[in-house]
């Protein structure tokens, strides 16, 4: 059996075609049928019904998929490993983080990771955390930064640092000149602007609430951090956001609550067992020593 097996029964088991699975192999139809035959006669099973007007798998075809997919993922990491260029003189990168981190963490990250190593190409997404998960299961990820509290056991995580969350408000709020600590009384009172359900940074506040048993006043909400801050800025409104966002603003104050808002464990997600390219052991060796939050 040769790695362009799988790669064939895996096109037709996705466009459930030859024809268009052919097309996507770029090879002819005759030699994809061919190689499909010798996989089948190497297995000593057939995989795939060719009887009605669409390709179906047999049982034995739909339980080999999985297993077909994960080897395919397991080769296409050892080539990469093979053509892994320890001294990072090329490579590429694929990052992942949730939108917090964007507004404050990634951009001072990234420019020293891209001074030191000028020819490694960065791929950056902004998701939730339950996505970076899925794609680094997948080998579609080599790292992510989000929390420690992590939804699956196949994920590893490193911390970097702790993050504590806020009261923010802008320069023309009341309490903006007097910083003191509200009460809970008083932050109920007040008019917030927050980020949405999406958001892990809702769900810390609203269990924040819910534990102190009070009912927050929230006239907006957003699922954009950029739109939320240029609200606050410019309005009496306050918001929750993680306190590094505030200082990297000098438009916006800090205010704290007592009790104190939530902290949370910021940290670098990885696959269990995935294999770690140079340009990934790089990315996680630079974190480790240059997040300063």
């Amino acid at each position: 059996m040769l790695l362009r097996h799988i790669r064939y029964f895996l096109a037709v088991a996705e466009h459930r075609n030859f024809t268009r699975a052919a097309e996507a192999l770029h090879v002819s139809q005759p030699t994809l049928s061919q190689q499909i035959r010798q996989l089948e006669d190497t297995l000593r099973v057939q995989l795939f019904d060719r009887s009605g007007r669409t390709i179906q798998l047999t049982d034995a075809g739909a339980a080999y998929v999985h297993f077909a997919q994960r080897a395919l993922q397991d080769l296409e990491a050892g080539e990469r490993a093979i053509h892994d260029v320890q001294e990072l003189s090329r490579g590429s990168l694929r990052l992942a983080m949730t939108p917090t981190f964007t507004a404050y963490l990634i951009g001072p990250l990234l420019e020293k990771y891209h001074r030191r190593y000028p020819n490694i190409v960065l791929n950056i997404f902004e998701m939730p955390q339950d996505r970076i998960e899925a794609l680094l299961n997948e080998d579609a990820l080599d790292v992510g930064i989000a929390f420690d509290e992590t939804h699956t056991s196949d994920i590893e995580t490193q911390a970097l640092f702790v993050e504590a969350l806020a009261m923010v408000v802008g320069k023309s709020h009341g309490h903006a000149k007097k910083p003191t600590a509200l009460t809970l009384g008083e932050f109920e009172k007040e008019a917030l602007v927050l980020l949405n359900e999406e958001f892990a940074t809702r769900h810390y506040i609203d269990r924040y609430c819910k534990r102190h048993g009070i009912a927050p006043r929230i006239v907006m909400e957003a699922n954009s951090i950029s739109a939320v801050i240029e609200i606050v800025r410019r309005s009496a409104l306050a918001t929750v956001l993680p306190a590094a966002i505030a200082r990297e603003h000098s438009e916006l104050s800090l205010i704290d609550l007592k009790p104190a808002l939530p902290k949370r464990t910021a940290a670098l997600l990885l696959r269990k067992g995935g294999y770690r390219s140079a340009a990934t052991q790089a990315f996680i060796a630079l974190a480790q020593v240059s997040v300063e939050v």
